[in-house]
């Protein structure tokens, strides 16, 4: 997964949004380590979440492309420019960038390239790549660019609109400069970090026209054949929709080399057939879903317990042309607030997750643990409170008639999405579900592919209400210029408020000290917890399995705090 801010919509299994090791249970069992050295060969499967489809190979995506597993996949083809370790800082030994400095004034960006960097037929990664993918990105990210654009990455860094002009210094050098001041890390992780550098001598087909360029870009980006030169330590050798996605090692290589022979990212149909897989040993590195928690004993695989940097929600169609009209009522905050309130949290987390959910009550999680987090919402806003959340309704008009809170011509009957196939969801669904109608909101659910889903959002007249997904941030810095920021990224709710708009702003601009920095990030996370662009939900853990004969596995490697895992350092035994 590329080091700026991924966005990654996720279905929310257990499996789905992963995150840094941070421990569990006290059964649980420790990751296996041998003193033996590394051996070479072997094949590890990797499971998705259920009916998780890969469909896009280029290291640029657009909206319906814009998933985890996407990322992650085109991460393992493409050395980022800066890595984000599970610490959610810049690894250089992982980066093609060896430094970046900037002016005081935050202006000003210089990158430096490690001129150890090849691509795989044997070309040096140069700044003439960083400049041909730096063109193609702000191309990609214009509002109107040709379809399948625009990127997804729109807005991020405050690209393209802040961007003033690149300058190639030297063979390993170049130089952003910006229009206007902005925060010098936020730009480091969101703005250098959203640049996927690109082979020019093989795909810098149209240098005169960037605009032909890109419809050719975008044309091929779904076809697993198109990558045929890249610089990440595996190379694609099979995509098989529906069933598997096979890397084998890129033997030029310019890091660490992959011991494995094989990793295979394979699709699973249901949890069903993903644990039955971890039982007989088909599945290396998968996860326990949770309705199979109590049957982890089957298992002859390591537990780990895994928090992303993320958080769940369930969306509510605020954007005109909403089906059914459904934007009239999801636009009062009053109505989110009493749907809030109507959502058992403490359930989902010990029922649903065995405790392996930790509380969110904005967009930033409480686990892992960051900096970002506002002390102020270590506590709900709102709290569980069906009857209070009725009684608000109440307040404002409504009127229960027949079971449904009814007012003037509209009425509270809605139907909610989530991705199918996975149990643990649908059980979250039906809470939720049994939740509201407390409050006399009456919700169909309507489990969809997670592919479908992801479609769906992007047009209004598809879709009332979404849940089981997700936002991993991917390492970036989460100031929500893409999130919740106006007509900017993912945007598919239609939230748009001047008050929040400031406050992102404020975040991403410079400040005389950290400590007004940081009070300028606590003002727009209370504000956003506060408003409810999204309905806040617990931040579920992964419960990961790992075979015993699989070695090099841990937080590190894992990375499961930004989902860009590093699979190059794992091994397989043969005892």
């Amino acid at each position: 997964m590329q080091s700026r801010f991924t966005r990654a919509l996720a279905a929310s299994t257990a499996a789905v949004l992963t995150a840094g090791l941070v421990g569990g249970p006290a059964s649980a069992r420790a990751i296996h380590r041998s003193a033996s050295a590394p051996q070479y060969g072997g094949t590890v499967v990797y499971a998705l979440p259920p009916q998780t489809n890969i469909a896009w190979y280029f290291p640029i995506r657009n909206n319906a492309n814009d998933s985890l597993y996407v990322a992650q996949l085109t991460h393992l083809l493409f050395q980022p420019l800066i890595y984000i370790n599970n610490n959610l800082q810049i690894d250089y030994n992982e980066s093609i960038a060896s430094k970046i400095t900037y002016n005081k004034a935050g202006t000003v960006f210089n990158v430096f390239m490690n001129p150890k960097w090849h691509w795989s037929d044997g070309q040096p990664i140069t700044a003439q790549d960083a400049a041909f993918s730096w063109n193609v990105l702000i191309a990609t990210e214009q509002s109107n660019a040709p379809a399948p654009w625009p990127a997804a990455s729109l807005g991020s860094g405050g690209l393209p609109a802040n961007a003033k002009s690149f300058k190639v210094d030297n063979n390993y050098e170049f130089t952003i400069t910006l229009k206007k001041p902005v925060n010098q890390d936020w730009f480091e992780y969101n703005g250098i970090g959203s640049i996927a550098i690109l082979p020019k001598h093989v795909w810098d087909k149209y240098p005169n026209n960037i605009t032909q360029e890109i419809v050719y870009l975008g044309k091929n980006a779904t076809d697993p054949n198109f990558d045929t030169v890249v610089s990440g330590p595996f190379k694609l050798a099979q995509a098989v929709q529906n069933q598997a996605w096979t890397l084998v090692p890129n033997p030029n290589y310019s890091g660490h080399k992959p011991y494995l022979s094989r990793l295979i990212l394979q699709y699973e149909a249901s949890d069903a057939a993903e644990f039955a897989g971890l039982k007989t040993g088909a599945i290396q590195v998968g996860y326990l879903p949770p309705a199979d928690y109590n049957a982890r004993a089957e298992l002859n695989d390591h537990l780990v317990v895994e928090y992303p940097f993320s958080y769940r929600f369930t969306w509510v169609n605020m954007r005109p042309g909403a089906e059914g009209g459904v934007d009239a009522i999801f636009r009062n905050l009053y109505v989110r607030q009493a749907m809030l309130e109507g959502m058992n949290m403490s359930a989902i987390s010990q029922v649903i997750f065995h405790g392996y959910a930790a509380p969110e009550y904005g967009p930033i999680p409480s686990a892992p643990a960051t900096k970002f987090l506002d002390p102020r919402l270590t506590k709900p806003l709102y709290p569980y409170n069906p009857a209070a959340g009725k009684a608000l309704l109440e307040q404002h008009g409504w009127h229960e008639v027949g079971g449904v809170m009814t007012k003037g011509g509209l009425q509270m009957k809605f139907t909610l999405q989530y991705p199918s196939g996975n149990e643990a969801t649908t059980l979250e669904m039906e809470l939720l579900q049994a939740g509201w109608a407390q409050e006399g909101i009456q919700v169909t659910l309507d489990p969809v592919p997670f592919a479908t889903l992801v479609g769906n959002l992007s047009v209004p007249s598809k879709w009332q209400m979404v849940s089981g997904i997700g936002i991993i941030y991917g390492g970036s810095y989460p100031s929500g210029e893409t999130l919740f920021y106006k007509n900017q990224g993912l945007d598919e709710n239609g939230w748009n408020d001047p008050t929040e708009n400031k406050l992102v702003e404020a975040t991403t601009s410079p400040a005389p000290s950290d400590a007004v920095s940081q009070q300028n990030f606590f003002n727009y996370e209370y504000y956003t917890a506060k408003m409810l662009p999204a309905l806040w939900m617990p931040n579920s853990a992964e419960l990961g399995e790992v075979a015993p004969n699989v070695h090099g596995y841990n937080a590190y490697t894992g990375n499961w705090v930004t989902g860009a895992f590093l699979p190059q350092y794992w091994w397989v035994s043969n005892g």
